[in-house]
């Protein structure tokens, strides 16, 4: 029982090294019906899921940006009721990440 506290109490410095950093989202939908939701993957890794769930297709741009490095753009199309992801890797950690999706009906 001794041994399987000890264990406990070493794993719990890796639980605080989760990756959390503030994202912030600016959307555009320009009437495409479209639920964003950002995630903090990784130190370095970002990613934002996209859901469709209007009748249309539409096409969106995601644009990330970290601070000082050149922003990352993904270009994507969904159909109706299609779910994708988009992710973007950083060369240095995230402190704070700006998204900007823009989406138009296609």
């Amino acid at each position: 029982m001794r041994r399987l506290s000890y264990m406990l109490f070493a794993l719990l410095p890796l639980a605080a090294v989760a990756a959390t950093y503030p994202v912030e989202l600016e959307q555009q939908l320009n009437g495409a019906e479209i639920n964003a939701t950002p995630e903090a993957i990784d130190r370095d890794l970002a990613g934002l899921l996209l859901l469709n769930y209007g009748q249309t297709p539409a096409v969106c741009t995601a644009v990330f940006r970290n601070g000082p490095e050149a922003p990352r753009t993904r270009r994507v199309e969904l159909q109706a009721g299609e779910r994708k992801a988009l992710t973007s890797k950083f060369k240095r950690d995230v402190i704070r990440l700006r998204i900007t999706l823009t989406c138009e009906p296609k």
